[in-house]
């Protein structure tokens, strides 16, 4: 089925794989998890085992059902390069968005060095974007890997923003999102962290989307830097 999302840098969510487990920092408070634990609770049968790592092969055919072109987050409530996510079934996952052409798939991972191993065993049309998350300067290593994958559009996603991120290369990227965390638990995001990235980004001539500030009230603290939004996207087109 075709799940509507409140996130606001796509339109539709995807998931062929549920479940994760953390791996760095901006794990920490994991949403995904929080929603996991409580569809689980409401008996919802994709969830029967919790945040555990599950393939949903039922879910694989879904977008060839969806005729009208949508922005489609593949695995918001996973990651597809889950070191126990089989490569049979990832080559599967990307078989059906090769076959998409009115689609634009956004993958994104923390698993750069699965994804740098397993980029040229896959086959990246061009409808295909994929990103590595960066929440802090100590993993901007993964934006190294996410470079030697052979896609034609690359991201960053830089949310929960931890610290600030001094140092950048964004040659081959080609779009930067940045957002605060949000929930119970969440941890500040200082407003000097966001400018630098946006300068950054700006200074390197890449698409920047200011997410939210996040926070405990989400909603009121809104997403507007220096008094507008920043909603740049990535050039691409929907056949």
């Amino acid at each position: 089925m075709s799940a509507k999302t409140t996130i606001e840098w796509t339109e539709t969510t995807w998931n062929p794989v549920t479940g994760c487990k953390k791996v760095s920092s901006g794990c920490k408070n994991c949403y995904a998890e929080r929603m996991a634990r409580r569809l689980q609770a409401m008996g919802q049968p994709r969830y029967r085992n919790g945040f555990e790592v599950t393939l949903q092969p039922q879910a694989l055919l879904e977008p060839l059902r969806w005729k009208r072109p949508r922005l489609i987050f593949v695995n918001s409530m996973s990651d597809l390069f889950h070191q126990e996510v089989p490569l049979e079934f990832i080559q599967k996952v990307f078989s059906v968005m090769n076959r998409c052409s009115q689609h634009q798939f956004q993958i994104l991972t923390k698993h750069s060095n699965r994804l740098k191993k397993l980029g040229t065993q896959l086959k990246w049309t061009n409808n295909i974007w994929i990103g590595v998350s960066v929440e802090s300067q100590k993993y901007t290593a993964r934006v190294d890997d996410l470079c030697c994958v052979p896609a034609t559009l690359r991201f960053l996603s830089m949310e929960p923003l931890l610290g600030p991120i001094k140092e950048l290369n964004l040659s081959g990227v080609s779009w930067v999102i940045v957002g605060g965390e949000s929930g119970p638990k969440a941890r500040p995001m200082e407003e000097a962290w966001v400018k630098l990235i946006r300068t950054i980004c700006i200074d390197q001539n890449v698409p920047f989307f200011f997410k939210q500030w996040g926070g405990v009230r989400k909603k009121q603290n809104g997403r507007l830097l220096d008094g507008r939004e920043w909603n740049e996207l990535p050039k691409y087109e929907l056949t």
